[in-house]
């Protein structure tokens, strides 16, 4: 789950991080009444999407009148904003931050981050912020350093030193640096957090530092835990398909291609990818029903794929393990009726009760093509599109 700029920086200010005033807004009238209310000869409008490099695709200008705040407001918003995150689509732009203006006299890169590799929580910094880190990584990689932290023990005093010292911040800035680190760290321990980036996060000219932006993604298996966090979710950012499969506890994720997959299992989910990529096609989504899917999730998961205009066929792919193929083959053919499938459908099924799942589908009267083997199936769901 991510959030937009404004809930992090409220987050981070919960924690004791130093940020910009500023002010959320949701029409081009409360931009202006925003700018008025901070007060101040220069102002920030900044698009409110989930993606980065809105500088970069204009959804991030200075006014230095209330005129210019409006005249900027109203072109941002309602905007559909291109960025190398968002994709050729862009995503429109519904909600505005209006924010104090800063006085930037070095840009710093810091974030926490799950480090899978070393099972461990890792603190990077670097003295290039505000620029993409992927771009620093690949081309000045000594410029980014690295901690990796002990959950039980946390950020110590000297790992945030290194950080603060190996990025460049001034002697005299130095503690106030080590101070953020910290709780930064704590705040992404506390949410629960994926990711908790500021970039950039600047030194001012009275040697103060403060987060100007803020990035956090959340894990979603802890949501449960965090109802704060979950209050901010903002579903006008996410896949509409996503949002109503999550409602039925469908692991879904739209993709490009016109054969779509329905699997119980994400590694098994992943390998028909593979295989339908393999035999000369493209999925149209990731669609794991998990091990627990009823008639009624095996039907919503049709619905969900079949609402792709470019869905041109179906491929079925189940292992029954905890899940009976049995139980599937209903599912299968309850949604298969009830949507009234138009388009091919490739069925696979292994496991449990295999058999009776065979013969359900067999005995339904519907156009169902069976298929032994993962090579079996990706064969036949390709020809049957094509």
């Amino acid at each position: 789950m991510k959030i937009h700029e404004y809930q992090g920086k409220e987050l981070l200010r919960k924690f004791g991080v130093a940020t910009p005033r500023g002010i959320p807004c949701f029409s081009v009238d409360e931009a202006v009444k925003a700018a008025e209310q901070l007060g101040g000869k220069l102002w920030v409008v900044k698009a409110q999407i989930h993606a980065g490099g809105r500088g970069k695709g204009g959804g991030v200008k200075l006014a230095k009148s209330l005129d210019e705040v409006r005249q900027h407001a109203s072109a941002i918003l309602g905007m559909q904003l291109k960025t190398h995150q968002t994709g050729p689509a862009g995503q429109q732009v519904r909600r505005l931050l209006i924010e104090d203006g800063a006085d930037i006299k070095k840009e710093y890169y810091v974030a926490a981050l799950t480090d899978r590799a070393t099972q461990q929580v890792a603190i990077m910094a670097s003295s290039e912020g505000g620029m993409d880190i992927e771009e620093v990584a690949h081309q000045t990689p000594e410029k980014i350093i690295k901690v990796f932290v002990d959950p039980l023990v946390g950020l110590s005093d000297a790992q945030a030193l290194l950080l603060a010292k190996g990025i460049g911040v001034p002697e005299g800035s130095v503690a106030k640096a080590v101070d953020t680190l910290k709780k930064l760290y704590t705040c992404y321990m506390e949410t629960d957090a994926s990711l908790a980036e500021i970039n950039p996060l600047i030194l001012e000219g009275d040697g103060n530092i403060k987060a100007l932006d803020a990035k956090f993604n959340f894990d979603a298996n802890a949501l449960y835990r965090q109802p704060e966090i979950v209050a901010y979710r903002d579903l006008d950012e996410e896949d509409a398909d996503e949002v109503e499969a999550s409602k039925f506890d469908l692991a879904y994720i739209s993709l490009d291609g016109n054969i779509g997959c329905l699997v119980n299992g994400a590694g098994l989910a992943m390998a028909t990818m593979d295989t339908i990529k393999l035999f000369g096609a493209t999925p149209a989504n990731f669609l794991d029903v998990g091990g627990g899917a009823t008639t009624e999730k095996v039907t919503e998961a049709f619905k969900i794929m079949l609402k792709n205009p470019k869905v041109k066929g179906i491929l079925v792919n189940i292992f029954g393990g905890i899940m009976k193929c049995d139980t599937i083959a209903d599912g299968i053919v309850a949604a298969a009726r009830e949507t009234h499938l138009a388009v091919p459908l490739v069925v696979r099924m292994k496991g449990t009760n295999e058999d009776l799942g065979k013969k359900i589908l067999a005995e339904s009267g519907l156009p169902i093509i069976a298929a032994d083997t993962m090579a079996d199936a990706a064969t036949k769901i390709v020809a049957a599109v094509k």
